[in-house]
């Protein structure tokens, strides 16, 4: 195994991929493993490269051999030139379909799961929310083997902010309709408090939900208290139970999934290992006619240009333009930085700079076009690859795009995270083999074999689209046998709490 590994020529860093002592591959100090060693000189002022793009500039002189991170790589705000649709590699459709069992819904959307939800317009309600799925344990659950589960989706918002018309607000509602019409949730019941900004009704009328056997609301107050609440809430599920059991798999075409592209703990393989072989997987199933979608636009930042270059038309990569423009807005009039993550275990990892971090998330997109741009939790109604806006913080992320539709998620981790979410699974690949094997219970696809065995990202990415398939299909994921996804629902809060 080679002890460094240089992304492109034009490249003046290399990554340890073992610790590095002084003396070997040229080192003038210990690199960790993960860090970055410089091939060069480096004036103070000049650009670091790494993917063959700007990482940072060297705050000091940097001598060859030298270990590049924090102490010497600064960052600088993004001042891009775009392009529009300059490179446009759009896949090959695939010779042979390939399909899973799923959950035909009378939308017409599939289903990967087939789960009731308890959604709450307010916190005042999460603890009835709570009570009422607490209840539905799996021995009351054995007789309706196609219910995956009874959950609550609870959140600390809802109230004390701007009401209509306002981000937060819109946003909010935009993730309950979401979860409502999600194709992996076959029931719903709402449970309100009664007096809160975010009014039921208010959401039944302005997305055109539809209240019957299947879908069904109640507040707090209305019916006289908690504990009646929680009463009805249990009865109202009862009969929903049998109705939502009904449903059975069909075979249905890879077409119909959604998947949430997702990283979370990254560390300097993330944009080596994992992300291109999952940016492969996504390519896969772009073949398919199916869609991927990514997010976390802080995330991108610093190769938002690489994906502009890759929009279907000029309008759909200015809409990627906006969002970036809108997030430094967004940091700056709060005081922060788009350089505020990555996080302290993201530069334990060997990452240094948003821009490095970019790079290699970005990755998870593969290479076919970009064909649409979303706010977050809009419904992504484009095929293909797309990308939904949303924070970096990977619960308030994913909640956003399953709210868009996502039926499974693909989350890559480097450091280790112990996620998953529901109603959607959350499928994890390891970076690096250490990790996998230290954390063998969490994680479903070791990426970290491109190093450690020599395996392409090809054959990597091969084995996550086929995971993909058997996901979908029913099959458990490692986050899924742990019972993981109660409690990572959480909306993406934005505006003043008044």
């Amino acid at each position: 195994m080679k002890k460094t590994v240089r992304l492109s020529d034009a490249d003046n860093v290399v990554t340890a991929v073992t610790p590095l002592e002084i003396g070997q591959e040229g080192a003038t100090q210990l690199i960790p493993r993960g860090h970055k060693l410089a091939t060069q000189a480096i004036h103070k002022g000049a650009p670091v490269i790494k993917y063959a793009q700007v990482i940072g500039y060297a705050a000091e002189d940097i001598a060859p051999g030298a270990h590049v991170h924090t102490h010497n790589l600064e960052f600088r705000n993004v001042d891009t030139e775009y392009d529009y649709g300059t490179n446009l590699r759009p896949a090959t459709p695939a010779d042979t379909p390939d399909t899973f069992m799923g959950y035909r819904r009378a939308t017409g959307r599939v289903g990967t799961r087939n789960y009731i939800a308890v959604l709450t317009s307010v916190n005042c309600s999460a603890t009835a929310a709570r009570k009422i799925a607490e209840h539905f344990t799996d021995e009351k659950l054995a007789a309706y083997p196609n219910v995956d589960g009874v959950v609550a989706f609870v959140h600390g918002t809802g109230c004390g902010m701007a009401g209509q018309g306002s981000e937060g607000f819109e946003a909010l509602q935009r993730v309950m309709w979401g979860y409502a019409r999600n194709p992996n949730v076959g029931g719903v019941l709402m449970a309100g408090l009664g007096c809160e900004m975010n009014q039921i009704d208010w959401l039944v009328e302005a997305y055109g939900l539809t209240p019957g056997p299947l879908f069904q609301s109640m507040n707090i107050q209305d019916v006289g208290g908690l504990r009646k609440c929680v009463e009805l809430g249990i009865k109202k599920i009862e009969a929903m139970l049998p109705v939502v059991n009904e449903a059975t798999r069909t075979e249905c075409p890879a077409s119909d999934l959604m998947v949430a592209l997702q990283c979370g703990g990254s560390d300097a393989w993330s944009g080596i290992t994992a992300n291109p072989a999952v940016g492969h997987a996504c390519d896969l199933l772009v073949a398919q006619g199916g869609t991927g979608v990514l997010a976390e636009t802080p995330e991108i930042y610093g190769a938002e240009h690489l994906l502009t270059a890759r929009a279907v038309d000029r309008a759909t990569g200015e809409k990627l333009v906006e969002l970036i423009r809108w997030w430094e807005d967004y940091t700056a009039r709060n005081k922060g930085s788009m350089d505020n993550n990555p996080s302290p275990g993201n530069k334990k990892g060997g990452l240094t700079t948003i821009l490095e971090k970019s790079l290699g998330a970005a990755a998870k997109g593969g290479t076919t076009p970009l064909t649409g741009v979303y706010k977050y939790a809009e419904p992504v109604t484009a095929r293909g690859f797309t990308f939904m806006d949303s924070p970096g913080y990977d619960p308030a992320s994913v909640t956003g795009q399953i709210a868009s539709g996502c039926n499974l998620v693909c989350f890559t981790t480097g450091r280790g995270s112990a996620f998953g979410a529901k109603p959607s699974p959350s499928m994890k690949v390891a970076t690096n083999t250490e990790m996998y094997t230290r954390m063998t219970e969490d994680m479903d696809v070791n990426a970290g074999t491109i190093l450690t065995e020599g395996k392409s990202v090809e054959e990597v990415g091969r084995e996550i689209y086929q995971m993909w398939l058997r996901m979908a299909s029913g099959e458990q994921t490692k986050s899924e046998a742990q019972g993981l996804g109660d409690y990572e629902f959480v909306p993406w809060q934005i505006g003043a709490v008044m």
